[in-house]
């Protein structure tokens, strides 16, 4: 461990990433952006593009807020943390439903979301990835029939 940039503990990873979680699943705008930094990147599987900052997910958010969307529930499994010097990686798989203006949907999804370590100790998110989960049934990667048209799921905490 450097000294000068010690690894977060395994806990405070934890802490970090339920909070994320906990606030998506609240769809809660305001608790779950303050968890991520401003340059924090994201890329989900059902957008055309990578997001380079906080600003452009949060109007992605607003958009689908505008459109009838919001988080029924959200749960995180299959969690794994992984902590180096100044920093973490956390990942999981997270059963997410959404209502939607056409009715709810469900998805299992993959989760990574890298954490940076602040002066003050604290942990803020840099970056997510959110992914699909292959169908064991037919080794299809596609997280069900409306996965290309779905809104991230978590945290979607992710998010």
């Amino acid at each position: 461990m450097n000294e000068s940039t010690p690894e977060p503990s395994e806990s405070d990873v934890l802490t970090a990433a339920s909070a994320i979680v906990d606030a998506f699943a609240a769809t809660d705008t305001q608790s779950y952006f303050s968890r991520f930094a401003e340059d924090a990147s994201f890329v989900f599987h059902p957008e055309a593009r990578r997001l380079n900052t906080r600003a452009e997910y949060e109007r992605e958010w607003a958009s689908w807020l505008a459109d009838g969307w919001s988080v029924a529930a959200c749960a995180s499994s299959d969690q794994l943390v992984q902590t180096f010097p100044g920093g973490a990686v956390f990942s999981h798989t997270v059963d997410t439903t959404v209502n939607t203006a056409d009715g709810r949907e469900s998805y299992r999804e993959r989760e990574s979301i890298v954490f940076r370590r602040l002066g003050d100790g604290g942990l803020i998110a840099i970056h997510e990835h959110l992914s699909t989960v292959p169908d064991p049934a037919d080794g299809s990667s596609a997280a069900g029939p409306n996965a290309a048209e779905s809104k991230p799921g978590a945290e979607e905490v992710a998010r």
